[in-house]
């Protein structure tokens, strides 16, 4: 795992569950990590509980003020002379059915997950192709290899994100530049937490599914050995992941399983 040893990383949503842990275990494999979200002061608190903080920066973000990627980039090319990584993790859960969702939640799902995520690429990109190389790692989840219960909008963004980053990694393939999709399942993170209903508010609970899932401090392993082997797709999590095998190749008896599955 030296891989990572002296790399500059850069973590949007790093101000819990998975990112959280990816800046954690990123600092104790002796990489320099810029920390992002929009809550500064859970960022402090998750570089408190890193190794040699002071290797590392915290740098607000807002994935919904694209307008600020360029400032934010060049502020960490200032400070570290490059990027090596960008792990584009930051998003929004939902929980409310399609009837009583509200477009204007669609476009706020879409505009953080996919518009926010790929605008943050494509400032990083041109320094990507300067350097001629580069990761990025972009948290998709397995609702984006299908649909499932109080998910529309989240599963939508989630496959535009699959679609956007596959090109990608093919396009930039020549210029030395790495993709890797994640796809998580049931993960211990408190995701559900911020989902929006479909009014816009918060859903503000632990949802079953995320407290019983699989630890992050684990998931996280799974997604530093997938990046260090630059997997171009892992699928992680417990016997859910199943699911996205059991619909390629046995799609009559998927759909008799999920519409069993409990949404929380």
């Amino acid at each position: 795992m030296n891989y990572f040893k002296d790399k500059i990383c850069w973590i949007t949503g790093a101000s819990s569950g998975i990112g959280e842990e990816l800046a954690i275990q990123l600092s104790q494999l002796d990489a320099r990590v810029i920390l992002s979200a929009r809550n500064k002061e859970s960022l402090q608190e998750v570089l408190s509980k890193m190794k040699h903080p002071e290797h590392h920066i915290v740098l607000p973000l807002d994935l919904e003020n694209q307008n600020e990627f360029p400032t934010l980039c060049q502020s960490i090319i200032k400070r570290f002379g490059r990027i090596d990584m960008l792990f584009n993790n930051g998003g929004l859960s939902q929980r409310s059915e399609v009837h009583e969702t509200s477009i204007e939640v669609d476009r706020r799902i879409m505009e953080i997950n996919y518009f926010g995520n790929i605008a943050l690429s494509k400032t990083v990109l041109p320094y990507f192709r300067e350097q001629k190389s580069g990761h990025i790692i972009v948290t998709s989840s397995v609702a984006g290899k299908f649909g499932f219960f109080l998910r529309s909008a989240y599963s939508a963004s989630k496959h535009a994100l699959q679609g956007y980053y596959e090109s990608l990694l093919l396009e930039e393939a020549k210029n030395n530049i790495a993709v890797t999709i994640l796809c998580p399942g049931k993960i211990n993170t408190p995701i559900s937490m911020s989902a929006l209903h479909g009014n816009g508010e918060k859903h503000n609970a632990m949802d079953h599914n995320q407290a019983t899932g699989m630890p992050v401090s684990v998931c996280v392993s799974k997604i530093l050995k997938a990046v260090s082997n630059k997997k171009k797709e892992v699928l992680i999590g417990n016997r859910e992941i199943y699911a996205v095998y059991i619909k390629r190749f046995l799609p009559a008896l998927f759909w008799k399983i999920i519409k069993n599955e409990k949404a929380t």
